[in-house]
């Protein structure tokens, strides 16, 4: 892609995009995956190729396909999404290099708690009005006070793998 094709203000198409998660339980013998149904987000790419926006994920959306694991997941013992309803990745910086990656740094924020992230990105697609984003990070999900971890079953990191599709706003 060139500068002139990323340049300008970009909206995330939700119905073409995922964010899903992966953790082992069950002292790693079981691997859980969801996806979230409500996400949103948008951004802008500057002339002098800097770039900045957000990723908004709707935390009590999160579909294991267990409905009471799901409902677990949105209590206070993990997203607490009645008082913390979103997630959210705010973009820092992109450094793009010439292999269609991008190395992404920004700010995730779960249970009103902040951390750094940074990871890289692949252009799965790109055209001039749309290109779409593939990336696969890992989140220490007890650094945003989600402790709860009956009798040891959960350990590790949690998986993060987001497909996300940008068109450009007209």
């Amino acid at each position: 892609m060139t500068v002139a094709a990323e340049t300008g203000l970009w909206q995330l198409d939700h119905t073409a995009s995922t964010v899903s998660l992966r953790h082992k339980t069950m002292w790693g013998l079981v691997t859980v995956t969801g996806s979230f149904k409500g996400l949103s987000g948008q951004g802008e790419v500057k002339p002098d190729g800097t770039a900045q926006g957000t990723v908004t994920l709707d935390a009590a959306s999160l579909d294991t396909r267990h409905t009471k694991r799901d409902r677990h997941l949105s209590s206070a013992d993990f997203f607490d999404a009645d008082r913390h309803p979103e997630i959210t990745f705010t973009v820092h910086s992109v450094e793009a290099r010439s292999d269609d990656t991008a190395q992404i740094t920004g700010q995730l924020t779960i249970r009103g708690i902040s951390r750094p992230q940074s990871f890289t990105t692949r252009v799965a697609r790109a055209g001039t009005d749309a290109v779409t984003l593939d990336a696969e990070f890992t989140v220490d999900r007890e650094e945003f006070g989600m402790s709860w971890n009956q009798m040891g079953m959960m350990r590790g990191l949690t998986t993060v793998i987001a497909s996300l599709r940008l068109t450009r706003r007209v």
